[in-house]
């Protein structure tokens, strides 16, 4: 399985970024097999538990926020299993924009 949790950011200034974590894999055949994911974000954020069904842009989840943190997420395949990804949301100043490694 090469499922993973990638995020882009853009720093906003003042200590606050723009981000979003999204689904990729090396394989696309897999990627097309899943049906929605389940982010689970720090208990801080209002509505901590988000569920995205639209595959557009790799179940894209787009918000903000001030520090990194680690986010956790469930990804349900169609044929009913789901797997749980961890990813370290990562944001920097500079470059001001860009993906996480």
């Amino acid at each position: 399985m090469s499922l993973k949790l990638k995020n882009d950011w853009n720093y906003m200034g003042e200590d606050r970024w723009n981000w979003e974590v999204y689904l990729v894999s090396d394989d696309p055949k897999e990627l097309a097999q899943v049906q929605k994911v389940k982010y689970i974000l720090h208990p801080t954020f209002p509505k901590p538990i988000r569920v995205i069904d639209k595959s557009t842009g790799g179940f894209r989840l787009k918000t903000n926020g001030w520090g990194t943190f680690q986010i956790q997420a469930f990804a349900y395949f169609k044929g009913g299993d789901k797997v749980k990804l961890e990813h370290e949301l990562y944001l920097a100043y500079d470059p001001s924009s860009g993906t996480s490694p």
